[in-house]
């Protein structure tokens, strides 16, 4: 039952942020901001985790010889 409560509330959450940004152009340019850095974020993440994965696989194993 508890369950049911929580997934009714998320649901009604979202119905009025939905809600809130079409009748709001503050909030949707704010929701269009934080999806903006979201995604430059995410690129630099990315990026990044594709360069040390480039440098790792460029090192040569040393022996231990």
């Amino acid at each position: 039952m508890k369950k049911l409560l929580w997934f009714i509330t998320g649901i009604s959450l979202g119905v009025y942020a939905a809600k809130q940004l079409n009748e709001n152009p503050k909030a949707q340019d704010f929701a269009n901001d934080v999806t903006r850095r979201a995604k430059d974020f995410g690129a630099a993440v990315a990026e990044g985790y594709r360069e040390r994965s480039t440098e790792l696989a460029s090192e040569k194993p040393t022996s231990t010889k």
